[in-house]
């Protein structure tokens, strides 16, 4: 059976996901509409055999999604060779956006067995811990910026590393209102955010990648994270060393760029 064009192209940026490479540009019509970006990149994680320990929310900055005609953000498998502990190194290339500052949820693998629709009442039961989250967002690409949404999504959401800080069990803050700062000071680097610029707030964030999981019929049989999007923007990197992110009431978290 004659291969598609699509089947050749994923073929491409799956060895490019796994051997951490660079590809030419892919198609933009696997990329203009976030419809077929999510197609895309659906067929590109079916052909990875590695463990998925959650998702992320992308696209989750409301005046963005204005200004680039959405009407929702999109979600991505994270996968586990891409998951950090606290203050471990990571090495960037040229393809690298930025860095985020984010809410993150360990969420119960009893979310699975669960068929009731996630709405602002029920979500909290589903929820462990919590923690502060940075992410280092780019490409597989030799390409730069955001012209849509089907960029990100179509390039494995665009997420290169997650590193994690310390998680703690959760409870009932305000979430949509904590102020977030990302640092690297030795490069007198420092931008500050907060948790409300987040899909209006990280728990709503969540709602809409639960939701989505469940529409998709997704069933890891285990617990999971979900990452909620950046509350600071995606930050450039204008230097290496050091990055710390501290979001008020739940902690921080650092990283080495290198």
């Amino acid at each position: 059976m004659k291969r598609t064009l699509r089947d050749k192209i994923s073929d491409k940026l799956v060895n490019a996901f796994l051997k951490n490479k660079i590809v030419a540009p892919i198609p933009k019509k696997f990329t203009k509409k976030l419809v077929e970006a999510d197609k895309f990149r659906k067929l590109c994680e079916s052909k990875v055999s590695m463990p998925i320990i959650g998702y992320k929310a992308g696209g989750t900055g409301i005046p963005v999604m204005k200004k680039l005609k959405e009407k929702e953000p999109f979600y991505a498998s994270i996968y586990k060779k891409n998951f950090l502990k606290n203050g471990k190194r990571v090495k960037i290339n040229k393809s690298i956006l930025g860095i985020e500052l984010e809410v993150c949820y360990l969420i119960k693998k009893s979310f699975f067995s669960s068929k009731r629709i996630v709405d602002k009442k029920n979500i909290t039961k589903f929820i462990s811990h919590m923690a502060p989250c940075i992410e280092i967002v780019g490409y597989r690409q030799k390409k730069k910026g955001i012209n849509s949404f089907g960029d990100l999504c179509s390039d494995f959401g665009a997420n290169v590393k997650f590193i994690i800080g310390q998680k703690k069990k959760y409870k009932k803050i305000n979430i949509g209102n904590l102020k977030t700062n990302i640092t690297n000071k030795k490069i007198k680097q420092s931008v500050n955010g907060n948790t409300g610029a987040v899909y209006i707030n990280p728990l709503n964030s969540l709602r809409f990648v639960l939701n989505k999981v469940r529409k998709d019929k997704i069933n890891l049989n285990k617990d999971f994270y979900v990452f909620t999007g950046s509350t600071v923007g995606v930050v450039p990197i204008l230097g290496k060393g050091l990055y710390q992110g501290k979001i008020d009431k739940l902690g921080s978290v650092k990283t080495v760029i290198s």
